[in-house]
């Protein structure tokens, strides 16, 4: 994964959490790129949808799948504006992804080095993992959504 691509794949992403926050949601956005194409997109939608598995990564994953016919994403890599928790992390696993591209970290719920890194596990599947990729353009973004949150 070179840094210029995984830049350019990120703004992307970031494209995705704008989308997220202009609709009053955490501001998380992401893409899976496959062969220099974006096949999947999503930002998060818990609030909207009242649904609690309605996280960026899962919706970009499933939009992936749907585009290719395929739930193996094999040859694909998930770019998201935050680092993914067990929830998404698992789901990345599921779809047999290449790599993951990450902004910021999640000192919360991070299922890939910051809480957990479910990389350790004896899983039959392994992928990359990329950390902090416009990070701060990523932190930017959720610093406007909760002050604004806190600001009423």
């Amino acid at each position: 994964m070179k840094k210029l691509d995984n830049e350019r794949w990120m703004r992307e992403a970031l494209k995705e959490a704008e989308h997220a926050l202009e609709n009053g949601e955490v501001p998380i956005g992401a893409v899976v790129v496959k062969g220099g194409a974006v096949i999947g997109r999503g930002w998060n939608r818990k609030e909207g949808l009242k649904d609690p598995t309605a996280h960026a990564e899962i919706i970009a994953i499933s939009a992936a799948a749907n585009s290719i016919h395929d739930w193996r994403l094999k040859g694909a890599i998930l770019y998201t504006t935050v680092e993914p928790c067990l929830m998404c992390a698992g789901a990345i696993l599921q779809a047999r992804l290449d790599g993951v591209v990450f902004g910021a970290r999640d000192e919360k719920f991070g299922s890939l080095g910051s809480v957990m890194d479910i990389r350790s596990k004896k899983w039959n599947w392994k992928f990359e993992v990329v950390p902090g990729v416009l990070e701060e353009k990523s932190l930017e973004l959720l610093k406007r959504f909760f002050k604004k949150r806190r600001d009423g």
